[in-house]
């Protein structure tokens, strides 16, 4: 145990905390009030599936597990985890009731049936008995009867009531998972209904010769942390097929949590804590909807003149390079481009792609894939360059939690395209973003655009996500670049580079070096990293080894953080700051010294253990003068931020800065210049395209007058 560190399950909950007072923040639009809390319950969801599994699957090993760095058991941090969870239920009702009466100024009603008029009712009524009926799931658990398997998430109904002998007996109703999450009302506001309400209110019509006592909205929450490489005692001859029965086998995970909507009636929980074999502190009890997922649904049918006042200002990305503007890699070729997501636009990056797989001069595409959209234009650009004859490389990470399924579907894709498919390591998660394209210049020299990014090749998340993307035609970055990808196809993690650094081999031990110089520096030494989360223990290690060598160390992080700042003779020079804002901030920057002495790197990789040591990573160096400088300006605005920051205190605690001089929100400011560069693009564009319009005489004026 160290002065300095902290628990990382309880890190977490406190910056998923951050997340809720977000939808507090009666600055936020309404709707975006209502996102964030839909954000917070599906991570908590996914904190209990992981996590919390994790620890339950610690605590029943033989072996006693001591996090390291709090000194706490995996009973104590579950203990530690299950004390918080009234308190942030109870936050999060609050926030729920207060934002459901905002959205009522806005004449977007929540409805249940008691409140529906005779219209609404009527329409309910006749969806129901046409639409839902005929495909609900009803039945009675009594010893004839056990109770059936109760699946993660989904939600159920249940009863408890008397027979017509007075004898007790369980009712059990499935909403299956194909029922709509919630129905529009007719009518000329915007009003809607939770479908699982309106079950609610024919229960009994399902249960005739029965009289319902009570019943309960439920839902558990199972654990779907296992790991994979332990599944199996012997080779796996189909990496593909075993992910495949991997999906399955998460639906049969032991009880984690269970949620009880609205009332805790103890005849009903006293029946399910026997049968799930669960114990009083796993009950929770919401008045919020325990499926949440609906809530991002609801602005595609809102009408646009209402969702303009309940949602962020549109934002459209800026995309200075296209190929309707000339070639994207003649455009790299003379400069590095960075892009900063999700204020410039992925579509050069995939305009790129495109231009590579329609070119005779390309000869092969190489990339990692680790997320893709659901309707992936890279996926179509890939198929088309396979169509051409180029060579494409694709190396799919079937392990991308929650993504495996449609990771699968995607290589089958690919690989009836004709693409190369790769399918990672068993044991390590490839993570990195990395792209090569290997073509001839017009003189038949081979030639390299490398790409390296921060986050992953998806468009709908690059639209939400922070991130940065850099494309060089450094040639020696291309070099490594093609060894990376042959060390993987050769299934080689200790591949060493001239640029660029990889986990677990080379990353993890050049970052420390870093860090070592500057600490060197004493008081005119500086490290600042961005990054989601921090957790490795040589890195905590280090930033305080910096701060008690009086070298200043600034930290960007936006989750999980096991350093505790400001403790008196171990980390009184670290900073930490989190900012959770309308963008999920996802880049990875690492910074050491400033001025002409400065190192940056971008990366695919957080410092935690499991990037740092299991995974395969990549960090690249920006050498580009203009990239480096926009990475420090960015990183500069964030630590300005007075609005969004938080800074983690000594307590664990995050606080508002405050607010000297101007407000600054930094991911505004960012959206700000967008708007002007596009502004002074336009402007310029325009401007040439005039200048380039041939002159007009008099005469071919009047000719135009009388010829229109």
């Amino acid at each position: 145990m160290e002065e300095f560190m902290q628990n990382r399950e309880l890190s977490w909950l406190k910056f998923n905390q951050r997340v809720l007072e977000e939808a507090s923040d009666e600055s936020v639009p309404p709707l975006e009030r209502f996102k964030f809390i839909s954000i917070f319950t599906s991570n908590l969801d996914e904190f209990f599936m992981v996590r919390v599994g994790s620890l339950f699957d610690l605590m029943k090993s033989k072996k006693e597990f001591i996090d390291k760095k709090s000194g706490m058991t995996a009973k104590e941090q579950l203990d530690a985890i299950y004390k918080t969870m009234p308190y942030y239920y109870e936050m999060r009702d609050k926030i729920y009731k207060d934002v459901i009466k905002e959205l009522d100024k806005y004449n977007m009603h929540n409805k249940n049936m008691k409140s529906l008029n005779d219209e609404e009712l009527s329409y309910v009524k006749s969806f129901y008995l046409s639409k839902i009926e005929p495909l609900i799931s009803a039945q009675i658990v009594d010893a004839a009867h056990p109770l059936p398997f109760l699946e993660n998430k989904k939600l159920y109904i249940v009863t408890e009531m008397w027979d017509a002998e007075g004898n007790i007996a369980h009712g059990l109703v499935a909403i299956s998972d194909i029922f709509e999450r919630y129905l529009s009302l007719p009518g000329d506001e915007f009003n809607y209904i939770r479908v699982e309400k309106v079950i609610e209110h024919y229960v009994p019509t399902m249960f005739l010769g029965y009289t319902i006592k009570e019943q309960s909205l439920v839902a558990v929450t199972r654990n779907f942390d296992f790991e994979t490489n332990t599944e199996i005692e012997e080779e796996i001859a189909d990496y593909k097929d075993f992910m495949k029965k991997v999906i399955k086998k998460r639906t049969r995970q032991e009880v984690l949590r269970l949620e009880i909507s609205n009332t805790k009636s103890k005849s009903i929980t006293d029946f399910l804590k026997a049968e799930l074999s669960i114990t009083d502190e796993m009950i929770l009890v919401t008045k919020s909807p325990i499926n949440m997922k609906y809530v991002y649904g609801l602005e595609d049918i809102i009408p646009s003149s209402v969702i303009k006042k309940v949602s962020y200002e549109d934002f459209t990305p800026f995309k200075k390079y296209s190929l309707e503007r000339g070639s994207i890699i003649k455009r790299i070729e003379e400069k590095d481009l960075l892009l900063s997501y999700p204020y410039d636009d992925i579509d050069t990056f995939l305009d790129l792609i495109k231009e590579a797989a329609e070119s005779d001069k390309t000869i092969s595409i190489k990339i990692t894939i680790y997320r893709l959209a659901k309707h992936s234009k890279l996926v179509e650009y890939l198929k088309k360059a396979c169509d051409n004859g180029i060579e494409v490389t694709a190396l799919m990470e079937l392990k991308a939690r929650f993504d495996e399924e449609n990771n699968i579907n995607y290589s089958e894709e690919l690989f009836k395209a004709g693409c190369n498919i790769m399918y990672g390591f068993e044991e390590y998660k490839t993570h990195s973003k990395l792209c090569l394209i290997t073509y001839k210049d017009d003189r038949e020299n081979i030639k390299y655009i490398t790409q390296i990014g921060t986050g992953n090749y998806n468009e709908n998340t690059s639209k939400i996500y922070t991130d940065f993307s850099l494309m060089t035609s450094n040639e020696e970055i291309g070099l490594d670049a093609n060894d990376f990808f042959r060390n993987m196809s050769l299934a080689k993690l200790n591949g060493k580079y001239l640029h660029l650094l990889q986990s677990p081999s080379t990353l993890k031990a050049r970052l420390l070096k870093e860090m070592d110089k500057e600490i060197a520096k004493g008081k005119d030494g500086y490290i600042r990293c961005k990054m989601n989360s921090l957790t490795d223990y040589e890195f905590l290690e280090k930033f305080a080894e910096a701060s008690q060598n009086s070298a200043n160390v600034d930290l960007i992080i936006r989750g999980i953080c096991c350093i505790v700042p400001n403790v008196t003779g171990y980390t009184d020079n670290v900073h930490v700051s989190s900012i959770v804002g309308r963008f999920l901030e996802h880049s990875r920057v690492y910074q050491f010294g400033r001025g002409s002495d400065m190192r940056i790197y971008i990366s695919s990789a957080d410092l935690m253990t499991r990037n740092t040591e299991k995974r395969v990573e990549i960090a690249c160096p920006v050498y580009d003068e203009e990239a480096r400088a926009r990475l420090v300006s960015y990183l500069d605005t964030q630590l300005k931020d007075n609005i969004k920051r938080r800074i983690l205190v000594n307590s664990g605690d995050y606080i508002k800065p405050e607010v000297q001089g101007e407000a600054l929100i930094a991911q505004d400011y960012f959206m700000h210049k967008a708007n002007e560069k596009r502004e002074k693009f336009y402007e310029e564009l325009e401007r040439a395209e005039s200048d380039e319009a041939p002159k007009e005489n008099f005469f071919t004026k009047i000719k135009k007058i009388f010829t229109k």
